[in-house]
């Protein structure tokens, strides 16, 4: 395991589009699937992180929380399956089903779309406004797995509602910190390691 912090794509940039399959339906998922949302959350995760299995729970939660709201979520798993067979999409299907995913949680085998978000670290999160340009980058909150403070999503929660009330996300944003992104071999992005 690689400690590893988000790139923080710098604010303003444009969602970049992307074609992915969604493990529990097989749908392809893409921008346009979220047309009709006010803002857009995109979450990078896998199942084997034991970062992600810290939170996982909250994960959940947002996807109920917001089910019926204006903010579209799908989350996405970039990690190299073959090395970390945890996160193939068979299991990544078991993961979403066990753990009643209310988004779709999708698969970017080629990891163009991961590489397209400059995402470093599982989990990492992007949520995008209306016209989708980046308005936060950054944790979920302050917990991790071996620092005792509670999962609440409070950082994320605050910049959902910040953007969903078209204001601007106020305070620090911090980076988020999980495990590396299992780039496959010979495919590991510039940015990374940054």
């Amino acid at each position: 395991m690689v400690l590893t912090a988000s790139t923080m794509l710098p604010l303003g940039t444009q969602a970049p589009d992307f074609h992915l399959p969604e493990v529990v339906s097989g749908e392809t998922i893409s921008l346009a699937t979220f047309a009709d949302k006010k803002a857009l959350l995109v979450m990078f995760i896998c199942r084997h992180c034991p970062f992600v299995k810290h939170i996982q729970a909250e994960l959940a939660r947002l996807g109920k929380d917001y089910f019926s709201s204006d903010l579209g979520i799908v989350a996405i798993s970039a990690n190299d399956a073959e090395k970390y067979p945890d996160d193939a999409p068979e299991s990544l299907k078991a993961m979403a089903t066990e753990l009643d995913f209310k988004f779709p949680l999708c698969n970017d085998e080629t990891q163009e779309t991961a590489k397209a978000y400059t995402a470093a670290c599982t989990p990492d999160f992007f949520v995008f406004d209306a016209e989708r340009r980046l308005a936060y980058r950054g944790q979920l909150d302050d917990s991790r797995p071996s620092n005792d403070k509670p999962v609440t999503g409070a950082d994320l929660r605050l910049a959902i509602a910040a953007v969903l009330g078209d204001k601007p996300v106020a305070g620090e944003q911090k980076p988020s910190i999980g495990c590396n992104i299992k780039w496959k071999p010979g495919n590991e992005p510039s940015y990374f390691g940054q």
